[in-house]
């Protein structure tokens, strides 16, 4: 039973390879005729090869070593001068076809993998969030950069050299036959168990190869989270845990490397052994027939170049073979990536053109995380935000908060009730068309690594200079840019390490003015900043809300006392709703509890 599963497996897996292997030339059907042209160089190629090992075949006999008569004619009766020319021109015409094979398989070879890094990387960015809470950041950079660059080597020089390689073989056992069917058949004992051990072989190191990629990524992984995290690695004197960390999982690298090299190791000796074994015996049975008349000098060195250039092609097939198979691994999870099912919007601008005013309603909304089933975030949760209203939210961490402006912003859909937006179910709206509407200033501020006017700018692409620096004067931001020697076109940094927390909250702030959005979202925007950075954070939000509807998550009650509606959470249930001044009057309020646990 344990052989049946594993045989069907391994069916499963060569299926699947196939299967991979065909999509990936799919992409290369824009450029099939280059493609094809490459393929008639690299025949071309071959041909010449095989040519010049005839070509030595009649510059030997032309010398006539052993006296005696030849049992073939020299084509055009040339002598060993002019073939010697012959030989130069063939070998100017291989230069000339293997500079075009070359080239040619380059060229379909990038353009294939731009438009696949394309697709790939156009999916990524698409996905909805419960795919990236799955993944980590250097698993998916492990497939976007190393797989892919495995690819390339595939398609680029691997596949390429095992078509050569394979018209040699073919080329040359015909070559072969014409020249001494004899030892022909002496030699071609040994190609059935040679290719019985690259099946074999090959198969495993397959699977190991996918366990160093795996591995890998998961060291990328550890590399970027580190790194990006270095403020507390270092804080927390954890560089000795990081390092081991890291350390252990090179470790599993150099394991699954080590395991791949061996087997690799002992195909590659084991086909050398059995090749270049059956030579010695060819080349000795090859003497006998020269001493009985049956083969001349340079059949004989011609038969001998043949073979050993037949012995090295299918020595270096299973080595080829083994790195098809790694790289059509690298393309099954690239193709993963692809195969994942997108958000409902589309890549690209949106094409429809809605107008919302801003009135957002929850009717009985409960909703637990995909990849935390066992916890429920929400519960029944019912609310009512009128358009230009500021709702404000608070509640003990982990009560849902920041769960409800995900919900708002349709990163995920609730498992039950009713989320509207303008009367209307938001699910029925277009995603792109929608998420226009919004923006949200988050307590953790992510900048990119560009200038302070690009990440301005990231709220509306197409914004003139004039209203970007509006945005940043009414973000209260203007006064620090301009004090930097290169204002607007500062760089920030690595996601903007280069700015203090109040200047990346400005930042973020005139990227939301910028975006002028119907409903705004603030995800304690002002918690996490001194009392001179928030007065001015505070200040730029108060301009920034006015006449949107506003949803602020606040830990500080002090910041949200104006605020038209207060929602308090508590275990994922909505508790208490009013005013500051009506839900400090209740007796033994949550809100009243907190407050006064801030004051004091």
């Amino acid at each position: 039973m344990a052989r049946r599963d594993s045989n069907s497996s391994a069916r499963s897996d060569q299926k699947g390879t196939l299967k991979g292997a065909q999509r990936i030339f799919k992409y290369m059907a824009p450029y099939k005729w280059r493609y094809i042209l490459g393929l008639v160089f690299l025949f071309l190629t071959s041909l010449v090869f095989l040519s010049f090992t005839q070509l030595t075949r009649y510059l030997v006999d032309s010398t006539n070593l052993l006296g005696g008569t030849l049992d073939y004619q020299i084509p055009f009766e040339m002598d060993m001068t002019t073939i010697g020319l012959v030989l130069f021109g063939v070998l100017l015409l291989q230069a000339f076809f293997s500079f075009f094979r070359v080239y040619l398989f380059s060229y379909v070879t990038e353009h294939s993998l731009a438009d696949f890094r394309t697709e790939a990387y156009n999916r990524l960015i698409t996905l909805p969030m419960v795919f990236f809470t799955q993944k980590s950041v250097g698993e998916l950079s492990s497939r976007m950069a190393s797989d892919i660059s495995q690819i390339q080597e595939v398609l680029n020089t691997t596949l390429a050299e095992l078509l050569r390689q394979a018209m040699l073989i073919v080329g040359g056992l015909f070559l072969l036959f014409y020249t001494s069917a004899k030892l022909t058949f002496m030699m071609l004992g040994v190609v059935p168990v040679i290719a019985l051990a690259a099946v074999y072989f090959g198969r495993y190191i397959r699977s190991l190869s996918r366990g160093v990629q795996d591995e890998v990524a998961r060291s990328t992984h550890i590399v970027e989270e580190s790194v990006s995290g270095i403020v507390n690695v270092k804080s927390f004197t954890n560089e000795s845990f990081e390092s081991d960390r890291f350390r252990k999982s090179v470790t599993s690298i150099r394991s699954y490397a080590i395991r791949t090299g061996v087997w690799r190791g002992l195909l590659a000796s084991f086909i050398i052994l059995c090749v270049f074994g059956t030579i010695v015996g060819v080349l000795w049975y090859a003497v006998h027939l020269i001493d009985t008349n049956e083969l001349t000098p340079g059949s004989m060195i011609q038969f001998m170049l043949l073979a050993m250039t037949i012995g090295i092609s299918i020595g270096g097939m299973a080595e080829l073979y083994g790195g098809l198979q790694k790289g059509f691994g690298a393309v099954e999870r690239v193709l993963e990536l692809i195969d994942e099912d997108p958000e409902d919007g589309s890549l690209g601008k949106s094409t429809t053109d809605i107008d919302i005013h801003g009135h957002i309603a929850f009717d009985k909304v409960s909703f637990t995380y995909p990849n935390r089933p066992e916890v429920q975030v929400l519960h029944d949760v019912t609310f009512e935000v009128n358009p230009g209203q500021q709702v404000a939210i608070v509640g003990p961490s982990g009560a849902g908060k920041s769960t409800i402006t995900a919900l708002i912003l349709r990163f995920y859909q609730p498992d039950s009730g009713v989320f509207n937006i303008d009367g209307k179910p938001a699910s029925d709206y277009d995603l792109k068309a929608l998420r226009k509407h919004m923006a949200i200033v988050p307590q953790e501020v992510m900048l990119f690594g560009g200038t302070i006017r690009q990440n301005i700018a990231y709220g509306r692409l197409d914004a003139t200079e004039d209203e970007i620096r509006d945005a940043a004067e009414k973000a209260n931001a203007l006064e620090f840019i301009n004090k930097f020697p290169d204002g607007f076109e500062t760089l920030v940094g690595e996601r903007g390490v280069q700015l203090s927390g109040g200047q990346r909250q400005r930042i973020a702030i005139a990227r939301a003015i910028l975006k002028d959005p119907k409903i705004l979202l603030l995800d304690e925007a002002t918690s996490s900043l001194d009392t001179e950075s928030e007065r001015l954070v505070q200040g730029a939000l108060e301009y920034l809300m006015k006449g949107r509807t506003s949803i602020v998550i606040a830990h500080r009650l002090s910041t949200i006392r104006n605020a038209d509606k207060i929602l308090v959470l508590e275990d994922g249930r909505l508790r208490e709703e009013g005013t500051h001044d009506e839900l400090i009057a209740l007796e033994n309020g949550i809100y009243r509890n907190l407050s006064s646990l801030q004051l004091s």
